[in-house]
Parts: structure tokens; C-alpha cells; sequence
């Protein structure tokens, strides 16, 4: 897996723990000569982790919508920056240009792209693996939700099969060795 698409947040109100994991995540890309696919924004844990592979020797692609540009809070790290029209846009190419796909915790933007990349992995518009990295039981409030859902049979899949999730570095790292 060559290209590392990563779903995150850009708050900078959010706990240290979640910028570290970002750095550790965008120094793992970068030592390990990735690439990383991500929103393009220079804030939050999405502007530490397009640092952090940077400046570890990877390539970074930003998936810049152009309101992002409108308010100038795009990153300066991007070795390519793929503009597009509006977050529908943004969401389909990560996934296009994305050989696997992270969601580290994050706000609604996040699960947004979670459940529409796995959604669409659901209906076979593509097969590439979704992980949550599940930072100090982050998604485990989504994880029940999911579960909840396909216990009372609204669910026509096993969504198991649509995502994997990694409960530390080493679990994610493991994943993405694959």
C-alpha cells in the first residue's frame, strides 16, 4: 500500500494525545517512503500529520476543496495539491487515489467520510479497506451504533467485512504493512 488516504480533524481544540498520534502517523508514511492522501487543510491533527510525513521523507497529496483555498488554510507541505469543487468532490478522490484509507479520531467531517467510504465499499464502487484507528476507544460509540443497527436488521452487509479497526500504533502500523 503505496497511498495512504487519511481522514482526520482540523480543530486545534482537540487533546495533545491526538496530535501525537497524528505526528507518529505522519512519520511512519514518511520513513516508510508513503504517500500520504488527505484533505489539504495546514490545521488541526490534518496539518501535523501532512508535517510530519513531509518532513520524514514522504509525498503528500492534499485534496483541497476550494473553500479550504477561500479562507487560505491550505497546507504548504503538499508535493500535490488535487483541487476540487466541494467535499463530495474531495471525499470520491481520496478514495480514488487512496490504496487504503485511515480515519483517526475526528469531528463530523470525519465520520462523514468514513460512512461514505464505506458505504460505497458496501454497493462495490470500490474495495480498498477503511480502518478506524481507535485511539483510547474512540469509534467504540460508533462501533455499538453499527452493531445496534445490524442487530435490528437494517444492515444488508456485514460491516465487519467493510472496515477493520486498530486499537493501537502497532495494530495500524500492522494493517498497513499488508
Amino acid at each position: 500500500m503505496e497511498r495512504i488516504g487519511v481522514y482526520c480533524s482540523s480543530s486545534v481544540k482537540i487533546d495533545k494525545k491526538y496530535f501525537d498520534a497524528a505526528q507518529q502517523l505522519g512519520e511512519w508514511i514518511g520513513r516508510n517512503g508513503k504517500w500520504l492522501v488527505y484533505g489539504g487543510s495546514d490545521r488541526g491533527t490534518m496539518g501535523t500529520l501532512a508535517t510530519a510525513a513531509k518532513q520524514s521523507g514522504g509525498r503528500v497529496m492534499g485534496v483541497v476543496p476550494t473553500a479550504l483555498e477561500d479562507m487560505g488554510i491550505v497546507s504548504d507541505m503538499l508535493d500535490v495539491n488535487f483541487r476540487c469543487e466541494n467535499l463530495s468532490d474531495r471525499k470520491d478522490i481520496m478514495i480514488q487515489e487512496s490504496d487504503i484509507l485511515v480515519a483517526l479520531p475526528g469531528g463530523i467531517g470525519t465520520i462523514d467520510e468514513v460512512f461514505t467510504t464505506v458505504v460505497a465499499r458496501s454497493l462495490n464502487y470500490h474495495t480498498k479497506m477503511t480502518v478506524l484507528y481507535n485511539l483510547d476507544g474512540f469509534w467504540d460509540s460508533l462501533i455499538r451504533l453499527l452493531d445496534d443497527v445490524r442487530d435490528r436488521g437494517f444492515a444488508n452487509c456485514q460491516y465487519d467485512s467493510l472496515f477493520v479497526v486498530a486499537n493501537n500504533f502497532e495494530e495500524l502500523t500492522d494493517i498497513l504493512s499488508r
